[in-house]
């Protein structure tokens, strides 16, 4: 068999929608002035807090000014406005999620950001973020919520139900699958959904976009949604033509110019054409380089279908508030030099802490040396084994893609097994601990080349690593007001928890009527971890406050995003270091049991808080 050369893809910028966010977060904004209001008398309407927050008067909240006053000696010392904020971001880091494992395949849990050395083609790389991820670290800390009797009486507690802590999207194949495969995926899938936990939430789509099942409980719709897993190929694939050249042969054909594939199409070419006088070799090799170029064509078309709602369904996914997975289960697909987007697929998985899992449908693989029984053999007697050569290279090639996305994002690649049912068990969980390195590349070249990624640990114990194999240099640099709103939109949906500036959260609510209610968020910042910068005798920072409503599967249902201009001085400094500044956003909600998710950015420190909530507003 000869060698199957090594080839990388070409990368194409992921298109991010921000848009999105800032427009619905516009439609929950809310003054920012308004003083907090004290806690409720126990004649008051019903009224919640989360977070351990005490129902007592809260601190001073920002000072009413007017923005549009000049920034001189007079100038408001905080203002409040929704213009895009500037930030001090990261440019071009890479993320790098690695999972280490002893030689028994146990997790290796116990290591630090000094233990591992990160090489950029051969080159050391400092290593200028380390995060140890676990599910336990991202799981959203809820709790009882006290409400105060409008009579008088006890407060009544209620608990918080159990709210989405793992979200899964699932993710079928169906334009490469076979019928066989699909019957015996979704047998497993099926009894997957029987044993969610009731935290779990998952989501059914498939790369051709014709099933879609966003993010549920319901056991029921899931399992129905099986059923519309069928193969759907591209209008077109499958059909016979002459001569018959699989994707892998036309990608010899064309790319590598290899002249012993050429060889065998026109033998294939005359056979099947039944001519008794066979025109030129030239004129058959027209032919046959024009169906090469027609079948390379439908494949990467094909691809890029898949590749396109494999980032619609992670684009999904990467909204909602906790440890996020993702199942992607295909018989694999060929890569070939023209195909996009693979390197950012995993780039932005990295970025949203998702890990991918991929689960390879052919099950317990055999090489499949005849090809489909309606394939007509025309390959002549000594020629059969180099075509059936083409065709095993290509079968194992196929399965590369869902190792080096599984690779990639710290997930695992499921293969040569036929028991489906562990896989899928075993595919919808995250691994125990992982670590996500960071690094900026020195003297990066905007040329979009490939570069190699290397991950190694400083001591010399036998453990083994599992970690991206390279990433592609961006062919221009990212907007940095762009990516600060990137940043922030991750942080929102997400259930990490961050300290680099402390916060304390609190909520309370009024019902208006039976179905509608006023949900107060009340965030305190401690001024003296904020680092401001020193000008004209003023102490100068932005601070972005941006707020997230889930409901109890995890869906948005309303946001708002506030930019606090503080120009203090020093008089005023002094006061809000002990006090603490405090912001008010009030949201209209319907009765229910939310999450409230808050972030905190500091312009100028570049640091963040973020902290997590639950309050249950009763019907």
């Amino acid at each position: 068999m000869r060698g199957v050369p090594k080839r990388r893809l070409e990368s194409r910028s992921v298109r991010f929608i921000f848009g999105f966010w800032m427009c619905v977060l516009a439609a929950g904004m809310a003054a920012a002035q308004n003083p907090a209001p004290p806690a409720p008398a126990p004649s008051a309407p019903s009224s919640g807090t989360t977070n351990g927050a005490a129902q007592s008067t809260a601190p001073p909240a920002v000072p009413s000014s007017d923005p549009s006053k000049p920034s001189d000696s007079n100038a408001a010392e905080v203002t409040t406005h929704d213009t895009a904020p500037t930030f001090k971001v990261r440019v071009n880091e890479v993320l790098v999620r690695v999972v280490v494992r002893d030689e028994s395949g146990r997790i290796v849990s116990n290591l630090k950001k000094e233990d591992f050395q990160l090489f950029d083609n051969r080159k050391q790389q400092t290593i200028t973020s380390f995060r140890i991820e676990t599910p336990e670290a991202n799981a959203k800390r809820a709790q009882a919520v006290t409400t105060e009797n409008p009579e008088g009486g006890p407060p009544t507690v209620t608990p918080v139900p159990t709210l989405p802590q793992r979200f899964v999207s699932v993710v079928f194949d169906d334009t490469d699958l076979l019928m066989q495969d699909a019957v015996t995926v979704r047998a497993a899938a099926e009894r997957l959904f029987d044993n969610l936990n009731p935290s779990d939430r998952v989501g059914v789509f498939s790369s051709s976009g014709q099933v879609t099942v966003d993010f549920t409980d319901d056991r029921r719709r899931l399992k129905d949604s099986l059923l519309r897993v069928v193969p759907r190929p591209l209008a077109g694939a499958g059909i016979q033509s002459c001569p018959n050249i699989s994707l892998y042969q036309a990608e010899q054909i064309i790319d590598v110019s290899d002249q012993t594939a050429m060889g065998i199409a026109v033998q294939d070419l005359v056979a099947c054409s039944s001519q008794q006088n066979p025109p030129p070799e030239a004129v058959l090799e027209s032919v046959v380089r024009a169906q090469a170029q027609a079948v390379l064509s439908a494949g990467e078309g094909q691809t890029e279908m898949v590749y396109r709602h494999l980032e619609d369904a992670m684009r999904r996914l990467s909204v909602m508030p906790g440890q996020r997975v993702m199942v992607f289960v295909s018989p694999g697909f060929l890569l070939t030099l023209h195909t996009h987007e693979q390197g950012d697929l995993i780039d932005r998985a990295n970025r949203s802490n998702i890990v991918i899992n991929t689960i390879d449908a052919r099950g317990l693989y055999t090489p499949d040396l005849l090809g489909d029984i309606s394939e007509p053999t025309t390959a002549q007697a000594g020629t059969q084994g180099i075509k059936d050569s083409y065709r095993l290279s290509g079968q194992f090639e196929q399965s590369e893609i869902l190792a080096e996305l599984a690779d990639g994002t710290g997930g695992t690649f499921f293969k040569n097994r036929n028991d489906l049912d562990v896989g899928m068990q075993r595919a919808v969980v995250a691994p125990d601990v992982s670590y996500l390195l960071g690094f900026s590349p020195q003297n990066l070249k905007l040329d979009g080349n490939f570069h190699t990624l290397k991950v190694a640990l400083t001591s010399k114990s036998k453990f083994v690593l599992q970690a991206r194999r390279g990433y592609y240099a961006p062919r221009n640099l990212k907007d940095p007001v762009q990516e600060a709103k990137e940043e922030i939109q991750e942080a929102i949906f997400s259930q990490e928890e961050i300290r680099d500036v402390p916060i304390e959260l609190q909520t309370q609510f009024f019902k208006s009527s039976d179905t509608e209610a006023k949900l107060a968020v009340l965030t305190r910042v401690d001024v003296n971890a904020i680092r401001f910068r020193q000008d004209a005798g003023r102490s100068r920072d932005n601070l972005t406050f941006a707020t997230a409503i889930f409901d109890e599967n995890g869906n948005f249902i309303t946001g708002g995003e506030k930019i606090i201009e503080m120009r203090l001085l020093d008089p005023t400094r002094t006061r809000l270091n002990h006090t603490g500044l405090t912001v008010k956003s009030s949201f209209d909600i319907k009765p229910g049991t939310y999450m409230v998710r808050m972030v905190v950015r500091d312009g100028e420190g570049a640091q963040m808080a973020a902290r997590n909530g639950a309050v249950t507003i009763p019907y």
